[in-house]
């Protein structure tokens, strides 16, 4: 069975035996495919988006978890509310092909690149430049991933919706915030507006999810109990993909560039939405903030620059606002404030700007040559394993992106509870941030997944890794980035920003570098529930 399976992936040119086309320089997919053939497939992304009035009430910067619970809530209680988000707003087909796939993925995918690497070590690319939903920004040692389009992260993350156990929330959060508070009112809030769910049985026992079931039994073997997660998807439209109702996506691997068919519940089906409808909500799609301040009157300053699908500045205005929420997530809201304590645009902040940051302890894991069940695997995830016989971790059921069907590769997402921090700075003759996460990242995240990952491989009878395209354990990239304007340091307990009335913190630049080894999306979401409503019943 080995044997027949090795031949598959060679030929497949998947692994080593022959000379691979992903490693030769040739490719059979992810090319550019050219913006006349972007636009027929998806023409609504062309059209102009809403204009910002010069002066709002508030602005929120930003589409996110975090951002459009702060912009619903803030515009129920009677704010008038300007969003502004980088990215397109893209639309929902049961049909049409409105997002790429992560097999032959072209420039719908990447936001503003050419190329880059997905977790299993494959390469994507050449494509054509574009204004995509994904946005793989690269520091030196490490890949950041966060989401470019309206309802940010929630269009490219993979669904799994959960709250950390209490005794990993208190080892990430030390004291800077309640359990009770957070499990007795926001979580259950939040839950109430995403509404994630356990993957049905029916769903969980298809063909297309063979590989969930497979790593299941991994689990039992190396003697680990798994446990069923909580995902933000809408279980009948995969259940319209099996039946022939709806174009396949989330069961064939799509998520890391979008469902076109609504599969995944993200904030485009629910917050955004919501606020909308209050009538004084306005979400302002292509509008790219540069900068933030204040002016000699009180009010705070954006500088946006207006974009086209390519990411042509085709407009620059300076925008006014009496209070500014930053929801444009860890990288983005820490960017922004780096760049205006750097030049002095925002006077007041303290030395803790651009501190506290992590990765969520992230790490991709891959073993190859389990049962294949030779369909496309599907991408929510089913369940996951808590260990904390050492470094406290978590490892989650993952699908294997960018392989057409099921060869035998079995994937997982690890998360630890890692001490390790990094800071950013600002480079003024690049107008950029620089982040100092060391070479090699965390060893002690890589031998604690390892080791999980071994014992799984040998109660399975896999293979470690998937060579020669990623190794069994990668923690060169995550797609969990926290911290850099942490709660308690540069905000007071409810995100207020220290130094500036008005100015707030809603997103993963709060949390200090990790959610207790659990997916940080609630997190974030329930933490913006309580603080906003905090806001607003304080008036300030």
């Amino acid at each position: 069975m080995k044997r027949r399976q090795l031949l598959q992936l060679a030929a497949a040119g998947l692994v080593g035996l022959t000379a691979p086309p992903l490693l030769s320089g040739t490719r059979a997919h992810a090319i550019p495919i050219g913006l006349g053939s972007i636009r027929s497939l998806v023409p609504e992304i062309f059209a102009d988006p809403p204009r910002p009035p010069e002066h709002s009430s508030v602005i929120v910067i930003g589409s996110g978890f975090g951002a459009s619970a702060a912009a619903l809530r803030l515009a129920q209680a009677g704010s008038q509310v300007t969003v502004l988000e980088r990215g397109l707003r893209w639309p929902r087909d049961p049909w049409r092909e409105i997002f790429t796939a992560d097999m032959t993925a072209d420039g719908r995918g990447l936001w503003q690149q050419d190329s880059f690497t997905n977790i299993t070590g494959l390469p994507v690319g050449p494509v054509d430049r574009f204004g995509g939903v994904l946005d793989t920004t690269r520091f030196e040692n490490l890949s950041v991933w966060r989401g470019a389009a309206v309802g940010g992260g929630s269009i490219v993350y993979t669904g799994v919706t959960i709250a950390p156990e209490r005794r990993f929330f208190d080892l990430s959060f030390g004291g800077r915030l309640s359990y009770d508070d957070m499990a007795g009112t926001w979580y259950p809030k939040a839950r109430s507006m995403l509404m994630p769910s356990q993957m049905p049985d029916d769903i969980y026992n298809s063909a297309n999810f063979a590989h969930s079931r497979t790593w299941d039994d991994h689990a039992r073997r190396a003697g680990y109990q798994p446990e069923r997660v909580d995902g933000n998807w809408n279980w009948n439209v995969l259940r319209d993909e099996m039946t022939g109702r709806s174009r396949p996506s989330a069961t064939v691997g799509a998520s890391t560039f979008g469902n076109s068919n609504g599969a995944k519940h993200d904030l485009t089906q629910n917050y955004i939405p919501q606020a909308e409808n209050t009538g004084r909500a306005t979400v302002c799609h292509s509008h790219e903030v540069a900068s933030i301040g204040t002016e000699s009157g009180g009010r705070y300053r954006v500088e946006v620059r207006r974009l086209d699908a390519v990411g042509n500045v085709l407009e620059t205005r300076t925008l006014t606002c009496d209070k500014l929420v930053l929801g444009a997530g860890s990288i983005g809201t820490t960017e922004l404030l780096v760049r205006a304590q750097a030049t002095g645009t925002l006077g007041n902040l303290n030395e803790f700007v651009g501190r506290g940051w992590g990765t969520n302890g992230d790490a991709s894991m891959t073993r190859s040559l389990g049962p294949a069940a030779g369909v496309p695997q599907g991408a929510p995830c089913a369940s996951r394993i808590v260990d904390d016989s050492g470094l406290p971790l978590t490892v989650e059921n993952w699908y294997v992106p960018g392989v057409p069907t099921d060869l035998g590769f079995i994937g997982s997402l690890g998360m630890t509870i890692d001490p390790l921090r990094a800071d950013f700075h600002y480079n003024a003759a690049t107008d950029s941030m620089t982040l100092n996460w060391p070479k090699g990242g965390s060893r002690d995240t890589v031998e604690a997944l390892r080791a999980v990952q071994n014992k799984m491989a040998q109660a399975g009878g896999t293979v470690v890794s998937a060579e020669p395209f990623t190794r069994d354990v990668d923690d060169t990239f995550t797609a969990h980035p926290l911290g850099g304007a942490v709660l308690g340091d540069v905000t007071d307990s409810y995100g207020r920003v220290k130094g500036h009335d008005g100015l707030y913190v809603v997103d993963g630049a709060l949390i200090p570098g990790s959610t207790g080894a659990a997916n940080p999306s609630l997190t974030i979401t329930a933490l913006a529930e309580r603080n906003i409503a905090k806001v607003i019943a304080d008036g300030r």
